[in-house]
C-alpha cells in the first residue's frame, strides 16, 4: 500500500476530517459506560445524590457534628453558612427542603471540586456515626454492624426514648473520645466504597428529615445523565456516519485515479512492456485488484484509527473502573489473539494465490469469448471447458477454504466474548460483594471489556485484508512503476513545415526485448512521397515487425529511422504518429458506430468527409446503403461485420485525414481481388503527394508498386521495381511464381 501512497494525498482533506471525526466516535463510544455506570451508581443506588458533601445540613445535625468531633466541625463552618427562615437564601433551599423555610440550616457554599472532596473527607465519618447512633434503638443490629463490634454502648440499656446523642454528650469527655476512637479505627478498617455508601445513605436520611423529595432527587438525576447519554450517542451516530462518508470519498476517488492511471499507462505500452503483463492480468489490476484497495482504504480510515484508540483508550478508562481486574481482560486478549494470529498465519497466504487464480480465469475466459469460432469449429468445447473449469475450480478452492476458516473466526470470537462477559461478571461480583467495586462500575468495566475485544476484533479483520490489498497495491505498483521503453525526446526537433514524408530507414537492426538475437539485420531503403512503396516477403519473414519501427511501436537496437532527415526518435510520439495514417494488419474496430470508428482518426471529421473515405475504401455498399449509414452499429472488435469488411473500415480510418505517410500493414489480405484492385485505384488519387508504404504477401498487389523491398528472415534481399527483382532476385521469383502464373507476369 506504501507503493500508492502519492495517490491519497490529494485527499488529505477528506482523510484529516474523518480523523478527527473518528477521534469524536471514540470518545462517545468511552463517554456512554460512564453515563451507564454514574445512573447505576448514584441515580439508583445513591438515588441521585452525587457528592458525599451534604448540599443542606439540618441545625441540629451540625450541632450534633460540632459537638462530637470539634475539630471536623471548626473547618466545616468555613465551608457552611448558616440559613435562617425567611431570608431569600432560605426562600430557594426551601424548594428542595421545605423544612429550610420553618427552621435554620447550613448550606455549602459555592466550593471547587478540590473543596468538595475535602468537605465529603470531612463529613463521611461523623455523618455515618451519627446516623447509626440514631438507628441504634430502630435497627439495632445494623447500627452494631456500621459502628462495629466493640461499640461499648449496649442499646438495652437505654430507656424508650431517651436521645442517645444528648446521652454521649453528658459523658465523661475521657470515655466520649474512648468510645469515637474505637468507632473511627472501625470506619477507618471498613473496605473500598463501603464508607462512601454509608455516608451516602446518611445524607439522603438528613434531606428527608428536611422534607426533601429523594425520589425526585432520583428521577431528576437519571433523566439529566440520560439525556447527556442521548446527546453524547448522537453526536457518535452523525460522527460515524460523517466518518463513513468521507472515508467512501477518499476510497473511491483514490480507485478512479488508479484506474485512471493505470489505464493511461498501459495505453503507452510499447509490445516490450505487453509481454510482462497479459491482457488478463491487466484487467484484472485494473478492476479487482483497484476494488481491493478501496475497499482496504476504506477499512483503514473506518476502523485502523478507530479500534486502536479505543482499545488503548478502554483498557486505561477499564482500569479507572477497577484497577484490580486487568488481569482479566489480559486474559480474554490474550485467548482472542491466539485466535486471530493461528487465522492470520493460515488465511493470508491464502489470499495471496487468489489474485493469480483470477488472472488464470480471466485468461481462459477471454481466450473462449476470442476464439469460439475456432473452439466450436474443432468441437473442442468439452476440453475448454474442462480449461475453464479447473481454473474455476482452483479459485473456487481456495475460496472455500477462505470462507470456511473465516465462518469460524466469528463464532469463536463470539464464544470468546460471551464467556470473557460472563468470566468478568464472576470475578467483578466478588469485589462487589467485598465492597471494593460497585455494581455501576462493574457494567462499565464490562462494557469497556467488550469495546476492547470488539477493537481487537476490528484490527484483526483488517490484518486478514489489508495483506491481500497489499498484494493488490504491489500489482497495481507493478503496472504503475513499469519503465517504458519508447519515451518522448527531453529536446524534441520540429518537422520542417510543410512535412514532405521522406521516410528513409539507415541500416537497422532491431531485437525483442530479452532476445538473444537481431530480427532485422541491416534494413536500408528511403521512401519517397508519391511513390507506393510495397515489402513483400514470406510469413514470419520480418515485414511487419520492421513496420511497427517507423510509428515508434518498437524502437530500433541499431541505426536509425528518418523522416525529412528528422531522427523519429528526436520527435514526440503523438507529433510522430500524426504524420501517419495506419491499417493495421488486423482491422480493429471499436465498438459503437462507423462514425465514432472513423472520428478515431479525425475527432472533427464532417459526414462529408466520411462519406468520402467510406466510398474510397469500398465500403459504400455496406454502410451506406444500410439503414442505419454512418450510425450503423459496431461491436465490440466489429465482430459483427466480415473480415473484409473489417478491413475496409479500417483503410476508411486511416485515410479520411490527409497525412503525409500512409502505411497500409497487409490491410488487403482479406479482400476479393476485385475489391483489392478498385480499391487501390480509388486510393491512389488519395496518397498521390504522399508516402504510401504497402505490406503485402500478395504479387498482384506488390507489381504495380514504384519500388518493391523483399524481406526474407530478417534480410532486404531484394530491392527495386517488379521487373528488376522478376530479373534479379531469386526470393521474389519464388514468390511470385508460386502465387502467378507465367502469363500473368509477363
Amino acid at each position: 500500500m506504501l507503493r500508492l501512497k502519492k495517490y491519497y494525498r490529494p485527499y488529505l482533506k477528506f482523510i484529516l476530517p474523518a480523523i478527527l471525526f473518528v477521534l469524536v466516535v471514540a470518545w462517545s463510544d468511552l463517554q456512554l459506560p460512564d453515563y451507564l455506570s454514574d445512573i447505576v451508581n448514584i441515580g439508583i443506588q445513591q438515588q441521585g445524590v452525587d457528592s458525599g458533601a451534604p448540599v443542606v445540613l439540618s441545625e441540629s445535625t451540625f450541632q450534633s457534628i460540632d459537638d462530637l468531633y470539634p475539630d471536623e466541625g471548626a473547618e466545616l463552618r468555613q465551608y457552611y453558612e448558616l440559613v435562617v427562615p425567611g431570608s431569600p437564601q432560605s426562600e430557594a433551599l426551601a424548594a428542595d427542603f421545605p423544612k429550610a423555610a420553618e427552621e435554620p440550616v447550613y448550606a455549602l457554599k459555592e466550593l471547587e471540586e478540590g473543596q468538595k472532596l475535602l468537605v465529603e473527607d470531612l463529613i463521611s465519618k461523623p455523618m455515618v456515626f451519627i446516623q447509626s447512633v440514631s438507628m441504634l434503638q430502630e435497627d439495632p443490629e445494623r447500627a452494631a454492624q456500621m459502628l462495629g463490634e466493640n461499640f461499648p454502648l449496649d442499646p438495652n440499656l437505654v430507656s424508650s426514648g431517651q436521645d442517645l446523642l444528648s446521652l454521649l454528650l453528658v459523658m465523661p469527655q475521657a470515655q466520649r473520645t474512648a468510645l469515637l476512637d474505637k468507632v473511627n479505627q472501625h470506619f477507618s478498617t471498613l473496605e473500598g466504597t463501603i464508607l462512601h455508601q454509608l455516608t451516602i445513605t446518611a445524607i439522603n436520611s438528613e434531606y428527608s428529615a428536611l422534607n426533601a423529595d429523594t425520589g425526585r432527587f432520583q428521577t431528576n438525576y437519571i433523566l439529566r445523565v440520560g439525556a447527556q447519554m442521548l446527546a453524547v450517542s448522537l453526536l457518535g451516530l452523525v460522527a460515524s456516519l460523517a466518518v463513513s462518508y468521507l472515508a467512501s470519498i477518499t476510497s473511491a476517488s483514490v480507485a478512479k485515479d488508479l484506474r485512471s492511471d493505470v489505464f493511461r499507462k498501459v495505453t503507452d505500452f510499447t509490445n516490450a512492456e505487453f509481454e510482462s503483463f497479459s491482457t488478463a492480468s491487466l484487467i484484472t489490476r485494473t478492476t479487482n485488484d483497484v476494488d481491493q484497495v478501496r475497499m482496504a482504504s476504506f477499512m483503514l480510515i473506518r476502523m485502523g484509527f478507530q479500534a486502536p484508540l479505543i482499545g488503548g483508550l478502554g483498557v486505561v478508562r477499564a482500569l479507572e473502573k477497577s484497577p484490580g481486574m486487568w488481569w482479566t481482560i489480559a486474559l480474554i486478549v490474550a485467548v482472542l489473539m491466539i485466535f486471530i494470529v493461528t487465522m492470520f498465519l493460515v488465511v493470508v497466504p491464502r489470499f495471496k494465490r487468489i489474485q493469480a487464480f483470477i488472472d488464470r480465469l480471466n485468461l481462459v475466459m477471454r481466450e473462449n469469448l476470442s476464439g469460439i469460432m475456432v473452439v466450436r469449429a474443432f468441437n473442442k468445447q468439452e476440453y475448454e471447458e474442462g480449461r475453464f473449469d479447473a481454473a474455476n475450480k482452483d479459485l473456487t478452492s481456495n475460496m472455500l477454504f477462505i470462507g470456511r476458516a473465516m465462518s469460524f473466526l466469528f463464532p469463536i470470537m463470539n464464544l470468546v466474548m460471551m464467556a470473557g462477559q460472563v468470566f468478568i461478571i464472576w470475578v467483578g461480583a466478588r469485589f462487589v460483594a467485598q465492597s471494593n467495586m460497585q455494581v455501576g462500575n462493574l457494567i462499565a468495566f464490562m462494557q469497556y471489556a467488550m469495546q476492547i475485544m470488539f477493537a481487537f476484533l476490528n484490527l484483526s479483520i483488517l490484518f486478514v485484508f489489508i495483506p491481500r490489498a497489499g498484494v493488490s497495491a504491489n500489482r497495481i505498483a507493478d503496472v504503475l512503476e513499469k519503465p517504458v521503453s519508447i519515451k518522448d525526446p527531453a529536446e524534441p526537433v520540429a518537422l520542417k513545415q510543410p512535412v514532405k514524408g521522406v521516410v528513409e530507414f539507415h541500416d537497422v537492426d532491431f531485437r525483442y526485448p530479452d532476445a538473444e538475437e537481431d530480427i532485422l539485420h541491416d534494413i536500408s531503403f528511403k521512401a519517397e512521397p508519391g511513390q507506393v512503396t510495397a515489402i513483400i516477403g514470406s510469413t514470419g519473414s520480418g515485414k511487419s515487425t520492421m513496420i511497427n519501427l517507423l510509428p515508434r511501436f518498437f524502437d530500433v537496437s541499431k541505426g536509425k529511422i528518418t523522416i525529412d532527415d528528422v531522427d523519429i526518435r528526436d520527435i514526440p510520439q503523438a507529433t510522430l504518429r500524426d504524420q501517419i495514417g495506419y491499417a493495421p494488419q488486423k482491422g480493429l474496430l471499436f465498438s459503437g458506430t462507423v462514425a465514432s470508428n472513423l472520428q478515431v482518426a479525425k475527432p472533427d471529421a464532417t459526414e462529408e468527409e466520411m462519406r468520402e473515405a467510406i466510398t474510397i475504401a469500398q465500403a459504400a455498399d455496406f454502410v451506406l446503403d444500410s439503414e442505419d449509414g454512418l450510425n450503423m452499429p459496431i461491436a465490440q472488435g466489429g465482430d459483427n461485420l466480415s473480415g473484409g469488411q473489417r478491413q475496409r473500415l479500417s483503410i476508411a480510418r486511416a485515410i479520411i485525414k490527409p497525412r503525409p505517410i500512409y502505411i497500409f500493414d497487409d490491410s488487403f489480405s482479406a479482400l476479393d481481388f476485385k475489391t483489392d484492385s478498385a480499391l487501390r485505384s480509388a486510393l491512389r488519387p488519395r496518397v498521390a503527394n504522399s508516402t504510401f508504404i504497402i505490406i503485402t504477401q500478395r504479387v498482384s498487389t506488390a507489381k504495380n508498386s514504384d519500388q518493391v523491398i523483399v524481406f526474407d528472415n530478417g534480410l532486404a534481399v531484394g530491392k527495386g521495381s517488379h521487373q528488376y527483382l522478376m530479373a534479379h532476385c531469386p526470393t521474389y521469383q519464388e514468390i511470385a511464381s508460386s502465387q502467378l502464373s507465367a502469363e500473368e507476369l509477363a
